[in-house]
């Protein structure tokens, strides 16, 4: 009874408080403001650890949980390219970091409009490379994200294979943000996050110039062969629901081990609410477990 009175109790919080302020008409400035508000109630697990650095000369947060780790886990977080920080998403990477065993590192990418496509990608790609100059072996790395990050997630997964490149152990992904066209949005009777208006204004100062259908961009629409193992999560009350699904399957047709999970009457990157919500600390635990069961020996 009292997880269903929390859920209620963070879904009224958001719509009424998080939601309008993810509207098109509100200045970027102010959304960033806000947003960096809204993710205190995102705490970490008591005795995470956590260290500002720098990789490539992007900034980043190393977020890591107890003794020395197997490995890391380049974390890219979401906000539609445009919001959201390495500092926003503390609490989750925290929770993530406890869950895999591993030690986190989220980079702060450049965002649109001031730095739009491919300004996230190269700035992931970098991080990358930088993780490998450190001595982390590709097989000792996965990469994880969420929204955006989620997008840009498979994007670098799949630029790297195109360049011949190592891949990372394993993908996870919670609420991918996969097709920027939004032509086959799903509509929840409930979304507590979202606005579309603000998705597609959020994808045309990402994309700039370029196409919303190139695969870098909306990964759905590209050639998913040769992609490490995939766990997808998302929630029932989101309008990404269908980039999920549909990640899934074009995923799955193209032999890439997959996992897609869909949590009923949850919301967009509900995992943010670990240190709360049973149901979402349930689903960090489950990525833990896929990261993990995928590093290399």
């Amino acid at each position: 009874m009292l997880q269903h009175l929390l859920e209620t109790g963070l879904r009224q919080t958001m719509n009424c408080l998080v939601k309008p302020a993810l509207h098109p008409t509100v200045p970027i400035a102010v959304q960033r403001t806000l947003t960096r508000q809204a993710y205190r109630s995102s705490v970490a697990p008591r005795g995470c650890r956590f260290q500002a650095d720098t990789l490539a000369g992007i900034p980043v947060i190393r977020s890591s949980f107890g003794q020395a780790t197997r490995g890391a886990v380049l974390y890219l977080h979401g906000g539609g390219y445009i919001i959201g920080s390495a500092a926003t998403h503390k609490g989750l990477a925290g929770h993530l970091a406890k869950a895999c065993g591993c030690m986190v590192v989220t980079p702060d990418y450049r965002l649109a409009p001031e730095h739009p496509f491919p300004a996230a990608l190269d700035d992931a790609e970098a991080a990358w490379r930088a993780l490998i100059e450190e001595g982390f072996a590709p097989g000792h790395i996965a990469i994880a994200g969420d929204s955006a990050g989620g997008g840009l997630a498979i994007a670098l997964a799949m630029r790297l294979r195109d360049m011949q490149h190592p891949l990372p152990a394993s993908l996870t992904v919670f609420s991918p943000w996969v097709d920027l066209t939004q032509e086959t949005l799903y509509s929840p009777e409930c979304e507590p996050v979202l606005q579309a208006r603000w998705t597609a204004n959020a994808a045309k100062l990402y994309a700039g110039e370029e196409s919303l259908r190139n695969p870098l961009l909306s990964p759905v629409f590209g050639n998913l062969e040769g992609l490490p193992p995939l766990l997808i999560q998302v929630g029932s009350q989101e309008i990404l629901l269908n980039d999920a699904e549909r990640l899934a399957r074009a995923a799955s047709t193209a032999g890439v081990n997959t996992q897609l999970e869909v949590f009923n009457s949850l919301w967009h990157v509900f995992q943010v609410h670990s240190s709360q919500l049973d149901r979402a600390a349930a689903a960090v635990h489950t990525a833990g477990a896929h990261i993990r069961g995928h590093l290399a020996d």
